[in-house]
């Protein structure tokens, strides 16, 4: 059983992680808006699919895997990277968009949904270095079989992460329309947004290989 100093240390990694803007707060803000808060939720859905299938990689030595095939490691970071810069590109370049700003896109299928918020969740890098490079700091001697702690921290994890995600489909649309009586907070939390997915996408390729 992993300590309470552990699963408070995941619980505030967690929150900084899932607060600031990223593929999946992208994705579930503009989908929940442009298509309704049951899109956002099917869309969540995959979000948690992708969350499971990297704590199951995790809790099978995902970290091991990628320390002997550094290339691995590399694909993720730099396909994730180059998610985040596309995504940044949309929101810095002249007339860009924001993830809370009204957008007429195609309504998708719900199977559609799920799929593409599994794929935004596995391409995504913080998530990667979270299950990769993070989680197994807060693994002690003595507090039961590895994958056991892996299982018990990545559940802390996506606890959060699916509260909070789960809050920005369900206030997306509201904070759209605060945005929206306020051009210059909406082009400010563009500017700040895109800034962001920058920054994570540089460090991302900055990272080495967990060991």
């Amino acid at each position: 059983m992993v300590s309470w100093a552990a699963a408070g240390g995941v619980v505030v990694i967690a929150l900084g992680m899932v607060l600031t803007p990223g593929p999946n707060m992208v994705y579930l803000a503009s989908r929940s808006i442009a298509q309704g808060r049951r899109a956002g939720l099917i869309s969540l859905t995959g979000v948690a699919a992708g969350f499971v299938v990297y704590l199951g990689a995790a809790s099978s030595g995902l970290s091991a895997v990628f320390a002997a095939v550094p290339a691995a490691f590399d694909v993720i970071k730099v396909s994730g990277a180059c998610y985040l810069l596309y995504l940044a590109w949309g929101m810095l370049r002249p007339g860009g968009g924001s993830p809370f700003a009204p957008a007429s896109l195609a309504p998708h299928s719900g199977r559609r949904l799920f799929l593409m918020g599994l794929t935004t969740n596995l391409l995504n890098p913080k998530i990667a270095l979270m299950y990769a490079a993070l989680l197994p700091q807060f693994i002690t001697a003595g507090a039961g079989p590895t994958w056991q702690q892996f299982l018990q921290l990545g559940a802390v994890q996506i606890i959060v992460a699916i509260t909070v995600n789960g809050a920005i489909v369900l206030g997306a649309a509201g904070v759209s329309r605060w945005l929206q009586a306020r051009p210059r907070a909406m082009q400010v939390q563009r500017v700040v947004a895109g800034s962001v997915l920058a920054v994570f996408a540089v460090k991302a390729v900055a990272t080495s290989t967990p060991r």
